[in-house]
């Protein structure tokens, strides 16, 4: 009698950003649409996991001492306040940005800042050698004594390196570039970049060593390789900025430590990267003379209030078609706003090209700069300029009313703090909250109120 032969089981394939299986290999999850993330998944052995001998007790949560987790600060104001107060001992913190945007350079600085406190840093990078880093550490006067520096893209010689050193902070520049022995596929992949982390995290835990990873994003701006290493680190940090412009901006998108709702301001120089405490200069233009089309406003970066300038240039065209453009600002934002301008304050725009700017490249995408875009435009049109010590803010509706916005207070204590002394901002049931002595605030309720009170 013949025996039958046993089957064998094809082999499952699973996405390593989403856990979405088939039966075959693809190219892009049929999931999360995820490209290159499909891998083969290995026979499950056992269902269970049995009791293994406990290394450390359970403590009791009164018993921990807290004052291990402390913050530390770094030297770096902007990133102390973003952060939440400093580097907590055994955190990793991924930090994410384009290309270009300064990512090296502010942990450079930040690495340098730290060892001149009297703690080890160790600086692995694996995209340039040790020698291009300390050309760049003595343009920025980022030399310290208990900096170690070395360049490596093996994961168990970075480890090593840490083992030796035993540093109070590591940087590694870029997770993406590390890879392991240990498993499959080339450097950056999603298996490589699971396996990297959780070798740093295990070690940074372990050692109760801060830990800064520097990670590369896509051309959509989301962080490269598998989301899972969001999850994985406790802070993830965005750093942006125009390649065109010196301001930089560094925001937390998680921290399990701190806010994430506050930014910090770097200003990147040929000489470094230095801290910004008050951005807002590098948004306003200063004039001798007043110049019609310009307006000051308000707007927050998180709890941040900066204060910008919007310019607004109308010119009278033959073209059927006038044109609309924009810099800094929501072309679709400003479009509606003419047409708010037009049908409820009368001003006919339907033969004039209108140019609309921010001062310093900063982008504005808040509805509380409506109403400083609509009176720098009434401001162009009618040719004449605003009070120079004014600030306005307030969203705008289809209907010209003027709709209040978050934050009203603290909007004026920021331009009361500036030299600025009048502002015109969204009637509010509670009022403009506490106002600065010899600030004068009129609250409006419609835009046309607010053109009839300054035109």
């Amino acid at each position: 009698m013949a025996t039958k032969t046993a089957r064998t089981k094809a082999p499952a394939y699973r996405c390593g950003e989403c856990g979405w299986t088939t039966a075959k290999w693809v190219g892009r999850c049929g999931e999360c649409q995820a490209w290159g993330s499909i891998e083969e998944a290995g026979q499950v052995s056992a269902r269970t996991t049995a009791a293994a001998t406990v290394a450390r007790p359970a403590q009791r949560i009164a018993d921990i001492d807290a004052t291990a987790a402390a913050f530390q600060a770094t030297g770096v104001s902007e990133l102390d306040r973003v952060l939440g107060g400093g580097l907590v001992p055994g955190a990793v913190i991924l930090l994410a940005g384009e290309p270009g945007v300064g990512k090296s350079t502010l942990l450079l600085d930040v690495a340098a800042r730290v060892a001149g406190g009297g703690r080890k840093v160790l600086y692995v990078t694996g995209e340039e050698s040790a020698a291009q880093v300390k050309m760049r550490a003595e343009r920025i006067g980022a030399v310290a004594e208990t900096l170690y520096l070395t360049a490596e893209t093996d994961l168990g010689q970075a480890l090593g390196q840490v083992e030796q050193l035993d540093p109070a902070l590591l940087i590694v520049d870029s997770v993406q570039t590390l890879s392991s022995a240990s498993v499959e596929g080339s450097a950056g992949g999603v298996t490589q970049v699971r396996e990297v982390a959780a070798s740093l995290i295990n070690a940074a835990k372990h050692r109760n060593m801060s830990t800064l990873l520097v990670g590369h994003v896509t051309k959509d701006g989301s962080i490269a390789g598998p989301r899972l290493l969001e999850h994985l680190v406790d802070v993830v940090c965005q750093f942006d900025g125009e390649r065109h412009s010196r301001l930089r901006l560094l925001r937390a998108v998680k921290n399990r430590y701190g806010p994430t709702d506050d930014v910090g301001c770097f200003d990147l120089t040929e000489q470094g990267i230095e801290g910004l405490a008050d951005p807002s200069g590098l948004f306003v233009s200063r004039t001798k003379d007043p110049v019609s089309g310009t307006c000051i406003t308000v707007t927050l970066e998180g709890r941040r209030p900066l204060l910008a300038e919007v310019q607004a240039l109308l010119a009278e065209t033959s073209n059927s078609q006038p044109r609309r453009a924009t810099s800094g600002l929501d072309t679709s934002r400003v479009a509606m706003l003419l047409a708010v301008l037009q049908s409820r304050a009368s001003m006919n725009l339907s033969k004039d090209d209108s140019y609309v700017a921010t001062v310093g490249g900063v982008k504005l995408g808040e509805p509380a700069t409506d109403l400083s875009v609509a009176l720098a435009i009434a401001s162009a049109k009618t040719d004449k300029p605003l009070p120079a010590q004014l600030i306005a803010f307030g969203e705008v509706g289809l209907a010209g009313e003027v709709r209040a916005v978050p934050g009203i207070s603290q909007r004026i204590q920021e331009a009361a703090r500036l030299g600025f002394t009048h502002a015109i901002v969204p009637a509010s049931p509670n009022g403009p909250g506490q106002i600065p002595q010899g600030f004068k605030v009129r609250e409006v309720s419609t835009l046309g109120e607010a053109l009839g009170m300054l035109f």
